[in-house]
């Protein structure tokens, strides 16, 4: 058994190697929204390498978020890599195997918060990049956010907007989200559900349980209201996607004693759902539902709602999937599975797909990942560069 060791460029030899530049991003820790460190490492690196960056600040709530473009380039194609260097919480810091932002390898296993979701998959892109240089037609870019694990309202759905505004074009995106449920080449994404959240709400009468007479319980409509919202699936799924989801993730009565009926009751739920619903006509669904239970509600629906979006079948899909065969002898599964991500922005702009490392240990204790995963992920979007220019350009 090999010791633990950090891992450290070597002055001039390992510039662009993925695993270096792996450890160096997980040693600036970048909880959401404060990536500014993260984010100053990739503009560095490739401002070296004679990229135009730009840093995007945005702030709603009076928190600054920085974000990242980069190209180089002026020319059509643009190939965008698109990713994030924010992370979620360490947890309890004390049950890492290694310090959640040491960087550390030990028998061939890069640990620490963001390994895998994502700063494994920047790395591997910055190094796939920085080894192929500037097009010779075309042009290569970087969208890089801080907000991505956070409510994602300064992040990339805003540089989407300032690159919209600006007119800069972008031809095609790859994500680079971990998206291979066990082994790298399983799966890629070509697609994802859309979300929608709401809360119902039941109003009655507060008063002693004693003396019902005097009291209206607003539990027994709430469960009716949702048997109604959950008695029968949405859908059974279609061509691309699998069958819209609700699901109950909250009741609440806010009353922790037994001699008290509530005057109130609430639900929470969320929906994943797929391209046989617009968020209009899915709202119309649940509201159909509900009024069939024949009792008094409210509704209200939570912003951030999505919709669901599919990247169809093309050159540019092909062209990835059999990037990631050629490496790893397994051609991926086009999958649209899986919560949201920033693809649902970057839509707007140009066809994308999604495709990373595996995520088996993603926000977990002792996120790692292998460093050949991670050397094998650079390899893949080396290959998807080059094929690319060659086929677009």
């Amino acid at each position: 058994m090999t010791g633990a060791v950090p891992v450290k460029p070597q002055p001039g030899e390992e510039a662009a190697d993925p695993v270096a530049l792996a450890a160096e991003l997980i040693r600036a820790p970048s909880v959401t929204p404060h990536a500014q460190d993260a984010l100053e490492l990739v503009a560095r690196r490739l401002e070296a390498a004679g990229y135009h960056v730009e840093r995007l600040t945005f702030s709603t709530d009076g928190v600054p978020v920085v974000n990242l473009y980069a190209r180089i380039g002026e020319a059509a194609p643009n190939l965008c890599f698109a990713g994030h260097v924010d992370v979620v919480p360490e947890g309890d810091a004390a049950a890492w195997r290694h310090g959640p932002y040491a960087g550390t390898v030990e028998d061939g296993v890069l640990y620490g918060r963001g390994a895998v979701d994502m700063k494994g998959a920047v790395a591997a892109f910055l190094a796939a990049a920085l080894a192929f240089g500037r097009p010779a037609r075309g042009s290569l870019s970087f969208l890089i956010t801080g907000d991505e694990e956070g409510p994602a309202l300064d992040g990339t759905v805003r540089v989407v907007e300032w690159l919209t505004a600006k007119g800069e074009v972008i031809d095609h995106c790859v994500l680079g989200e971990p998206t291979n449920p066990q082994a790298l080449g399983d799966a890629f994404k070509v697609g994802r559900r859309g979300s929608l959240s709401g809360i119902v709400t039941v109003k009655g009468v507060q008063g002693h349980v004693a003396y019902p007479h005097l009291a209206d319980n607003p539990i027994p409509r709430l469960l009716k209201l949702l048997a109604a919202l959950t008695a029968m699936p949405l859908d059974e799924g279609s061509d691309f996607f699998p069958p819209s989801n609700l699901e109950v993730v909250s009741v609440d009565v806010a009353n922790p004693v037994f001699n008290l009926i509530p005057a109130e009751a609430t639900a929470r739920f969320n929906v994943r759902f797929n391209d046989l619903f617009t968020l209009e006509s899915l709202k119309a669904e649940i509201v159909r539902r509900l009024d069939s239970a024949g009792a008094a509600y409210a509704l209200a629906f939570r912003p951030g709602a999505s919709q669901s979006f599919l990247t169809a079948p093309s050159p540019f899909t092909d062209l990835v999937a059999d990037a990631v065969a050629a490496e790893t002898g397994r051609r991926p599964e086009a999958s649209t599975s899986g919560g949201s991500s920033d693809a649902r922005f970057i839509k707007d702009l140009c066809p994308v797909v999604e495709f990373g490392l595996v995520g088996q240990t993603m926000h977990k204790v002792d996120e790692a990942t292998p460093v050949s995963d991670i050397r094998a992920l650079a390899r893949i979007y080396g290959r998807i560069i080059e094929r690319y220019f060659a086929t677009f350009a």
